[in-house]
């Protein structure tokens, strides 16, 4: 099979001849399936396609793979880093910082990850057992600002650190523009009439939304945001639970004037939905693909958007929450059966 432009990932190992054998791990980066979730929009009485990205295909489970590797690529292209002399460091809620964790192993960098303190266990646990040193910051103490003034101390105390910016730097989107919004337009045969997405760093909203609408001004982009700090939407910023969403500012990456509409999901919401995804398509995602899933029913339900096709992502893996909210209930009635043993 001849590999198409824009995809890389499992197509680029695809041959009519020869091994199919990943030369790293970083090779397997890029390409990942659609499906349709059309148990759900069956009992909901949508009349629009719900279409998923599934990015749990990802080598490490998350749409932030793509990210990683295009921005230590663009680092490297530029000469700013070396392996085995500069340190990455970046500021991570969790799916960022696994991404650069094992791109940054393969390559030669060690990598210190600056998080959030007492949410995200899990991705803490993955961090760690993929020896990276996590930094723990109290979320309380000057929020963002407070993640940011521990990343310049260690710029201050170490030498050759490189900070991988996922907010700032134009590299993220530009993995989306490359590789995301290709695979969306060549999967769909160019049928995409709206992309929904929420927003984090903003790389996957403005970069896949670039192209899609570079392929067809008429594609609606539509930003996803939790009810609770709808900061985009000029709101003021506070704690909610969609983690790596929401982060209570608006990233100098994310190009709002490509933005069609804003959509407000709740905590709650997002997590109904995640497990309704679950239990109804059999998909284990984490709780900001629910999100984007039940933005995507609000919309599907406008009788203008009858008959269209409506692309959003699942962005991680639903084993990633496994200690949050999302499986509180699950985990506690698993824990009550087994001390019966």
């Amino acid at each position: 099979m001849e590999t198409q432009e824009g995809r890389r990932g499992i197509p680029s190992l695809l041959s009519s001849q020869g091994e199919c054998i990943a030369s790293n791990i970083t090779q397997l980066i890029g390409w990942t399936p659609l499906v349709e979730m059309k148990n759900i929009a069956k009992k909901d009485g949508i009349k629009a396609r719900l279409i998923g990205k599934v990015e749990p295909y990802q080598p490490l489970s998350s749409v932030k793979d793509r990210s990683a590797l295009r921005l230590i690529e663009d680092a490297e292209e530029k000469s700013l880093i070396s392996p085995g002399i500069t340190t990455l460091v970046a500021v991570t809620s969790g799916n960022l910082g696994i991404g650069v964790a094992f791109v940054a192993s393969q390559k030669g960098y060690k990598f210190i990850a600056v998080m959030p303190a007492k949410i995200a266990i899990d991705k803490q646990i993955l961090l760690r057992y993929l020896g990276v040193e996590v930094i723990l910051v109290d979320p309380a103490i000057n929020g963002f600002k407070g993640l940011l003034d521990r990343v310049e101390q260690l710029k201050n105390k170490m030498e050759n650190v490189y900070v991988v910016d996922q907010f700032t730097n134009p590299a993220n989107p530009d993995a989306h523009f490359k590789w995301t919004g290709p695979e969306i337009w060549k999967d769909t045969e160019g049928k995409v009439d709206i992309f929904v997405a929420a927003s984090g760093s903003g790389g996957t909203l403005t970069g896949t939304g670039r192209y899609l609408k570079m392929k067809n001004p008429s594609v609606k982009l539509i930003c996803v945001e939790p009810a609770e700090s709808a900061v985009i939407s000029g709101g003021e910023p506070a704690y909610h639970k969609i983690q790596g969403v929401g982060p209570g500012f608006v990233p100098e990456i994310l190009d709002t004037s490509q933005i069609d509409e804003i959509v407000t999901v709740t905590a709650q919401e997002a997590m109904d939905m995640a497990r309704r995804l679950a239990r109804e398509e059999g998909l284990l995602v984490g709780i900001s693909s629910g999100a984007n899933a039940a933005a995507c029913l609000k919309v599907a339900a406008r009788e203008e958007n009858k008959g269209k096709m409506i692309v959003t992502m699942f962005s991680s893996g639903g084993e990633r929450y496994l200690n949050s909210e999302l499986f509180a209930q699950v985990k506690e009635e698993c824990v009550n059966v087994n001390m019966a043993f």
